[in-house]
């Protein structure tokens, strides 16, 4: 059994992003941009942002964080927004989530243009995944494609199954394995015989948001567990793997922490870097 470190991963991947950056203002070219948007002061936001523009220095990104105050109106909100869509200096957008419940989510994300939108979270760069165009995959999922690739684990042909649905984690990845030629289960709450399937499951990504939900029992001998999850517990953090449980019986898995989480932050700065490369292009 192989521990997939996503410390040493992400270190990799934000490595050749500054050399490749370096290179691009070595030879006169302007800054790369990303503009970090928070509204209030939610603890668990100001740590995911820390650890974002520690990363962009890393890589060679120049960051803003702009914060707002957490009473805002949308309509500001909005208008802030599109100021930044439509700032040529500007190359990716981050909108840092969970918004004050007055403030629509959805809304707001939805005004991020594709071609900025390095979170991958809009509804038109999940479709551009679903065609196989060159939209932004989002972070988690492009960091577990990532890492995967790094360890030199086969992709395609393989049996991945996904268990969770939602628009950030679980159908992105669905859909990015599917480009990856996997066949793909997307698994879910209301799956019948969940067991039964994820046992066939080369590839067993488990992102439901339940501590300790995928057990020994669910998984095949050999198989490739990736575990999305970062639950807090009495007992302290805990994915959604059993790992003690389970480690045995993989080929790899990635531990809880220290696994997909620092890929997610490395993939931001992925995403970003290449919006910088695409505008250059153009």
């Amino acid at each position: 059994m192989v521990i997939l470190d996503g410390k040493e991963t992400a270190k990799k991947l934000k490595e050749e992003l500054n050399k490749k950056l370096s290179c691009y203002y070595e030879g006169g070219n302007k800054k790369c941009k990303l503009k970090i948007l928070m509204v209030g002061n939610n603890p668990a936001s100001e740590v995911y942002v820390r650890n974002k523009s520690k990363a962009c220095e890393a890589v060679g990104i120049e960051d803003e964080l702009i914060r707002l105050d957490e009473n805002i109106s949308q309509s500001k909100l909005e208008e802030k927004v599109l100021s930044l869509a439509n700032d040529e200096s500007v190359h990716g957008i981050l909108i840092q989530l969970p918004l004050p419940k007055h403030l629509d989510e959805d809304a707001v994300t939805e005004l991020v243009p594709p071609e900025k939108d390095v979170d991958g979270f809009t509804t038109k760069s999940l479709g551009l995944l679903a065609v196989g165009k060159d939209g932004f995959l989002s972070c988690t999922p492009g960091g577990i494609v990532y890492m995967l690739k790094n360890y030199g684990i086969p992709l395609a042909g393989k049996h991945a199954v996904v268990i969770g649905r939602s628009k950030i984690v679980g159908k992105p990845m669905a859909l990015a394995l599917l480009n990856e030629n996997c066949t793909v289960t997307a698994c879910h709450s209301k799956t019948e015989n969940l067991k039964e399937i994820t046992r066939t499951a080369d590839i067993l990504i488990a992102a439901v948001g339940r501590p300790l939900f995928v057990t020994a029992d669910m998984v095949k001998d050999g198989a490739v567990v990736v575990d999305v999850g970062i639950n807090r517990t009495d007992d302290g953090l805990k994915g959604d793997v059993d790992f003690d449980a389970v480690a045995d019986k993989c080929s790899y898995i990635t531990p809880v922490p220290g696994g997909v989480g620092p890929m997610t932050v490395a993939y931001l700065m992925n995403n970003t870097v290449t919006a910088y490369e695409r505008s250059l292009k153009n």
